[in-house]
């Protein structure tokens, strides 16, 4: 089909700025595609970029997080990636050199010469690397997945979230019945780990969140949380053990942003020989009152977890597609392209009376 000239973008320009520009359409090889953006989720990384905190590239189109019809591909792409001209998409953020020691041990995501959609500039053609856009490229080494085309999109994409739920809370620690399991930070992502937990058996799930997580604490329980603490007025390390008879969590899955307290709390409240992930990204802050005796005399194993690798989307579509969840108590706001910087603000409660959990851009068609 033919396709415009020129893609309508967001662009990270400067710190806290996106501007708006419209960029080259390129050609396509026999090993890449393009896809039509339908919906590109936000998460608390979208704000990280946005503040300058992960000191990514710019100018750079953000966007980490794609779900897309795919408008043009070349026949050896179409033949790896086992999808075609028309096929609905989700894109995995990671793109590997799958030549490196950790891509030849099963680890692409660690990939020594790892890019990430979204944190590549513009001035690396073809520029069009990120999700905040009307159109994306994909590159040769891209892994997709194919997505049920019937899906609302704002529902669809939530294949992200959900997967780094299926891979931080279940995979990695292996999670399982019998387990009880404290998911540190309630949003969308801790909201995640509860579905996935739940989905593999785990009844004992503990959330805990601030005071102004009380309404994203009642959406934990919706989805099968058995506990919340609210942080502010109980104390976590206190109550998991009243909770526990005092043997404390078998995993504790810190996905709180920013805050460092959570993971000096996790190593008091985790029992002994447990397992504590941590995703959540503390801008690079020092941990205060980090006590790593605790680590030595518990045999705590601590483990980070970044991205979701293509089991964990895989789980992810699939319970998605199956219907069984009601992903609609989650997805709070869809906003326009035009507006991703209020997108952004509204998730890190920067806009008065706004609640946001999960939220997601939609391009112009």
């Amino acid at each position: 089909m033919d396709l415009p000239a020129k893609s309508m973008a967001m662009v990270h320009t400067r710190k806290r700025e996106l501007t708006r520009m419209d960029i080259a359409i390129p050609d396509i090889d026999d090993a890449s595609a393009l896809i039509r953006i339908e919906a590109c989720g936000i998460c608390g990384s979208d704000y990280e970029q946005f503040e300058g905190v992960l000191r990514t590239p710019m100018p750079a189109i953000p966007g980490h997080e794609p779900l897309g019809i795919i408008e043009k591909i070349g026949d050896l792409a179409a033949q790896r990636w086992g999808v075609d001209q028309g096929d609905r998409v989700a894109v995995e953020t990671m793109l590997s050199c799958r030549h490196c020691d950790p891509c030849l041990s099963g680890s692409y995501h660690l990939c020594d010469r790892r890019k990430i959609y979204s944190y590549i500039p513009l001035s690396e053609d073809p520029g069009l690397w990120g999700a905040y856009s009307q159109y994306m490229y994909l590159h040769a080494n891209t892994i997709v997945h194919k997505v049920d085309p019937d899906l609302p999109p704002e529902i669809a994409v939530m294949f992200n979230p959900l997967g780094a739920g299926f891979r931080w809370a279940v995979e990695m620690p292996r999670a399982g019945p019998g387990d009880t399991v404290v998911v540190m930070g309630p949003g969308q992502r801790g909201l995640a780990c509860v579905i996935a937990l739940r989905e593999v058996g785990v009844e004992d799930i503990i959330v805990t969140g601030l005071a102004l997580d009380a309404k994203k604490l009642e959406v934990a329980k919706f989805y099968g949380a058995k506990y919340t603490i609210d942080v502010d007025n109980e104390n976590p390390v206190h109550r998991v053990k009243e909770i526990t008879s005092g043997k404390g969590a078998d995993i504790v899955v810190d996905v709180s942003s920013y805050a460092t307290k959570p993971v000096a709390d996790a190593l008091r409240l985790v029992k002994a020989g447990g397992k504590i992930m941590l995703a959540g990204v503390k801008g690079f802050k020092p941990v205060d009152n980090f006590v790593s005796d605790l680590i030595v005399m518990k045999e705590v194993t601590i483990q980070g977890a970044i991205g979701v690798t293509s089991s964990g989307y895989k789980k992810a579509i699939k319970l998605i597609e199956s219907g069984r969840i009601d992903f609609s108590r989650m997805h709070t706001h869809e906003f326009d392209l035009e507006d991703a910087e209020l997108a952004i603000r509204t998730l890190a409660r920067e806009v008065e009376g706004e609640e946001s959990i999960h939220s997601c851009l939609i391009p112009p068609a």
